[in-house]
């Protein structure tokens, strides 16, 4: 069988699992391609690359020795990944590496980052008319450097195209599955993520942060009080009306204050909130998708359907199927 090609793009001040964990998940699914085929080798071939010769330092402090240098990559790349990290920032000053990437990128057949490494795509002109994600307290700086980019602070990765970005560390990771679960199936997916002893594999659209820490708690103690009301309520009335009088504030002035204290609109907190209970309750209990519905303030199961697939891009059957632990119910 051919290889793959991976090349991940390390610079001193480098996050380690950002190379380490997606590194293991592609030479896990190579050695499972290989296997299945009957074939020799690993089934992908992993270089890192480094600006210079000589070892890396992590930001952790472990260091790695790249196999090479930025100028010594020839040759087909499959997938070509720039890893996060403190010393990124350092990294994309750095003019003939920001250069080999963007080179590099041209003929890979993809490119992805991890973390902060999406700051490295933007220097290299990649984020331009995409959409992308960074860490979660990255996000702003990065819609601030790169304007043309349209920034989505919520998934854990987005895929656009054949560019493909991640939150935080450990979403390398599920980042990682995606792509192999994109060349070699689901069933390759998750037996690597079995074998990794992951408790599940997220997908995409999964929110980096639940409802409660994406939303800015509110300095007014009636906000606070409603909020941590919804959490307890989702199957109640939830809408303006009903809320603005539990504040004790007109709807006008409820929703204005709601949203300057949080940084969201009350449908867009409450929606959030619901999709998120019923993440937890497709994960871990048997409970039917209608009963989750009714238990999360849908009503229907056609209503859960269609805001559950537009905040996590599967529907619950789906997700269940994925995630849950055992067989369920829906």
């Amino acid at each position: 069988m051919t290889s793959r090609r991976i090349v991940f793009a390390v610079f001193p001040g480098f996050q380690l699992l950002d190379l380490a964990g997606p590194n293991e998940v592609f030479v896990q699914a190579g050695r499972l391609a290989a296997g299945a085929a009957g074939a020799a080798g690993q089934g992908v071939v992993v270089d890192t690359v480094a600006a210079a010769p000589g070892p890396v330092a992590s930001s952790g402090g472990i260091t790695v020795t790249p196999t090479l240098t930025a100028g010594e990559v020839t040759g087909p790349v499959d997938t070509l990944v720039a890893v996060g990290g403190q010393g990124v920032h350092q990294a994309c000053q750095d003019a003939e590496f920001v250069e080999w990437f963007a080179r590099t990128s041209r003929r890979a057949r993809r490119t992805a980052s991890v973390c902060s490494g999406a700051f490295l795509l933007g220097a290299a002109g990649l984020l331009d008319g995409r959409r992308a994600v960074t860490h979660w307290s990255a996000c702003e700086l990065l819609a601030q450097r790169h304007p043309a980019a349209s920034v989505d602070p919520d998934p854990i990765f987005v895929r656009d195209g054949d560019l493909w970005t991640s939150a935080g560390v450990t979403a390398g990771i599920d980042l990682a599955l995606a792509m192999v679960e994109a060349d070699d199936g689901p069933e390759v997916a998750r037996a690597v993520a079995r074998q990794l002893v992951m408790f599940v594999q997220r997908p995409g659209g999964q929110a980096q942060f639940s409802a409660q820490l994406a939303a800015r708690r509110p300095e007014r103690q009636p906000l606070r009080d409603v909020l941590d009301w919804v959490a307890d309520h989702l199957a109640d009335d939830l809408g303006v009306p009903a809320l603005a009088a539990r504040a004790g504030m007109s709807e006008r002035h409820f929703t204005r204050v709601f949203r300057a204290e949080t940084g969201r609109t009350p449908a867009a907190y409450v929606e959030s909130a619901r999709v998120e209970a019923a993440r937890r309750l497709l994960e871990s209990t048997g409970t039917t998708v209608e009963a989750v519905a009714r238990a999360c303030g849908y009503g229907t199961r056609e209503t859960l359907q269609r805001s559950f697939k537009r905040a996590v891009q599967v529907t619950p059957g789906e997700y269940r199927r994925r995630f849950a632990p055992h067989s369920a119910a829906g």
